[in-house]
């Protein structure tokens, strides 16, 4: 008769074995999958997009009252002229700053300063697991989520105008919107993920982190505020240096590479903008060369800072 209790000795493990070549995956899916659960980060997905919801209505509307009449058709063909598209897109993305910031504290801001709390590094940076593999990890993990929240309505909205405004040169005019938006987003998610990694690293407290980074954002935000009123007063004849220091801040350099990329000065949001209107005074595009290589050289630094930080400190006594 067998025994009803199981034998509970040890045996040789003859599960799978896999190479440890992606130890950060692991980190990084785990970042993934808390923000997935986090109901604030999708209410935050929806608001970012709002210019996209609100473009799409816009457009609907102006183009459901152009069917029906040669007269409606023209009228319909005269305000679909003005349109910009790739000024639509430049716009959807700046509007998405400030939601973006509040999902970049959210992912970011506790995402070192936390281990560093609860000394989990000492658990993270046992072999196998590096350094490199623990901030590739981290990386991704905040990576990835801003990359999706920005790249879907992006892609939602482009298919709409390619498949709804072709005839009105949507295709023609920007041929290469969607891979240039793809790049700028890319690079704005790498931005946000090495800034803030960066300053999470320099606390053990999220909230302390997530406060230092907000006060980065918002400072150097007033400071790009100011030279748009003194670009403004000056009648858009304000010296050089107020025109590159217009995007001094931790938006105005992803919105600078977004112009000089699109190669666009920009205009007034919606339907019916005029490119160089005097109305709004639209600042120039940075040198793509200077724009680019600024935000590269923050990036690397970041992750250089946050290199420099992680490390095991083990509690005795």
């Amino acid at each position: 008769m067998a025994s009803p209790i199981a034998d509970v000795s040890y045996r040789d493990y003859d599960g799978p074995l896999f190479p440890a070549r992606y130890r950060w995956w692991v980190i990084a899916k785990q970042g993934i999958l808390l923000a997935s659960k986090k109901r604030n980060l999708q209410v935050l997905s929806f608001v970012s997009a709002w210019y996209y919801v609100a473009m799409i209505i816009v457009l609907f509307f102006v183009n459901q009252g152009g069917t029906g009449g040669d007269m409606r058709s023209r009228a319909m063909e005269s305000i679909m002229k003005q349109v910009i598209w790739k000024d639509q897109f430049l716009h959807g993305f700046s509007f998405a700053q400030l939601p973006l910031l509040l999902v970049t504290l959210i992912l970011g801001a506790g995402a070192i300063a936390n281990d560093n709390r609860s000394r989990a590094l000492l658990v993270y940076l046992s072999r196998p697991c590096t350094k490199l593999d623990y901030l590739i990890g981290k990386f991704v993990g905040i990576f990835v989520p801003i990359f999706v929240i920005l790249a879907v309505p992006t892609i939602l909205f482009y298919a709409y105008c390619a498949l709804s405004f072709n005839q009105y040169g949507f295709l023609r005019d920007a041929p290469y919107l969607l891979p240039q938006m793809l790049v700028v987003i890319v690079v704005s998610a790498a931005f946000h993920a090495g800034l803030v990694l960066a300053v999470s690293a320099m606390f053990d407290q999220g909230r302390v982190a997530g406060a230092t980074y907000a006060a980065m954002y918002f400072i150097t935000n007033f400071f790009t505020v100011a030279m748009a009123i003194t670009w403004a007063s000056a009648d858009g004849k304000a010296p050089g240096p107020v025109k590159h220091l217009f995007y001094g801040s931790i938006d105005g350099l992803q919105i600078g590479f977004c112009k000089a990329l699109l190669d666009t000065s920009g205009s007034r949001p919606f339907v019916g903008s005029q490119k160089g209107t005097e109305a709004q005074l639209p600042v120039p595009p940075p040198p793509m060369m200077a724009i680019s290589l600024i935000i590269l050289a923050l990036i690397v630094g970041s992750a250089f800072l946050t290199w420099r930080r992680i490390r095991a400190v083990e509690v005795v006594g």
